[in-house]
């Protein structure tokens, strides 16, 4: 029976020099992209003293074995997160880290050999306190319809040149000064299953006046399973990504900027949501592009329970279960 303590710990290569840079990748049964990734890391070229944590969010500790087996030339820590929630995830494996710096990678994701130099490069450049890179997605051979759209969907895009940002992107692919955290476990408990924790936390950091950077030479590419392309999944995904501005101004008491926000949706989501029912008929080559839009939309004016989309934590469970059965 593996270890279900809330940190059940395993570490390797240990030694007594600060690892300038910690990669954190949190993980929840996806041991080829958790393979992937790992891997990726170990072929960083010209990059800082590094160390590796691997947070598994599994309530099996699946991934035991496998960073068991992950030989590496750096420190390799493996912890165990029972509690099911994104934040949980990132949480606990910050909460160990003993670098200056912490890189965050998805266990969907792989970075080429330069990654952690030009993150550093970039975040030397601007004095950063967080830096951004780009995401390329990799979509499944076989998919043809709205090929484009899920391309854009799943990748992340920004500045031509690596400069100072006047806003944030989500937490894959980043790199944070520890020192700009005032907490050691800086993620909000409260998003651990719709998402969103790296968005309340960056939004703080931004109020704060912390400098954010864009390295456009960092990217990281991004495996789409089939199960997520599709209008299904990313019309969800949408639709939540739009709720975004309309929850955190509604739960932060900023009732006039929540109205506004909704009104706007309304609007966004009737005219792109008729010129979607076109473009579907003309089947213009656009169409998932302006569904999507009215999506967000709607997303922006139903952003309260019981329309709260969740996609981590108990519903991974519930979902996984459901595909078992």
């Amino acid at each position: 029976m593996p270890d279900s303590s809330p940190h059940a710990l395993m570490s390797r290569n240990t030694e007594s020099d600060l690892a300038r840079v910690c990669v954190i990748i949190p993980t929840f049964r996806r041991p080829q992209g958790l393979e992937t990734a790992m891997r990726s890391i170990l072929t960083q070229k010209d990059a800082p003293p590094l160390s590796l944590i691997v947070c598994d969010n599994s309530p099996e500790a699946s991934a035991r074995a496998q960073v068991e087996a992950f030989a590496a030339p750096f420190p390799v820590t493996y912890i165990h997160e029972p509690k099911t929630g994104v934040a949980n995830a990132r949480n606990s494996a910050v909460a160990l880290c003993n670098s200056d710096f912490i890189a965050f990678l998805d266990d969907d994701e792989e970075a080429p050999a330069n990654w952690l130099n030009r993150l550093m490069a970039a975040q030397r450049q601007f004095d950063a306190d967080v830096v951004f890179g780009p995401v390329t997605a990799r979509l499944p051979a076989d998919t043809r319809h709205n090929r484009p759209y899920y391309e854009h969907f799943f990748s992340r895009f920004g500045p031509a040149q690596s400069e100072i940002l006047p806003h944030y992107y989500g937490c894959g692919n980043s790199l944070l000064k520890t020192a700009a955290l005032t907490s050691k476990t800086p993620f909000s408990t409260l998003q651990n299953e719709m998402g969103g924790e790296d968005d309340i936390l960056f939004t703080a950091m931004k109020a704060e006046g912390r400098i954010m950077a864009w390295a456009a030479d960092a990217p990281v590419f991004e495996d789409v399973p089939p199960t997520r392309a599709t209008l299904a999944y990313t019309l969800k995904r949408g639709f939540a990504y739009g709720q975004g501005p309309s929850h955190s101004s509604g739960v932060n008491g900023r009732f006039l900027a929540c109205a506004g926000w909704m009104a706007q949706g309304l609007v966004q989501a009737g005219i792109f949501g008729i010129a979607s029912l076109f473009l579907f008929a003309m089947r213009h080559p656009r169409r998932a592009f302006v569904l999507d839009k009215a999506a967000r939309g709607l997303g922006k004016t139903l952003w309260f329970p019981p329309f709260k989309m969740k996609f981590y934590g108990q519903v991974l469970l519930k979902k996984d279960a459901k595909t078992k059965t």
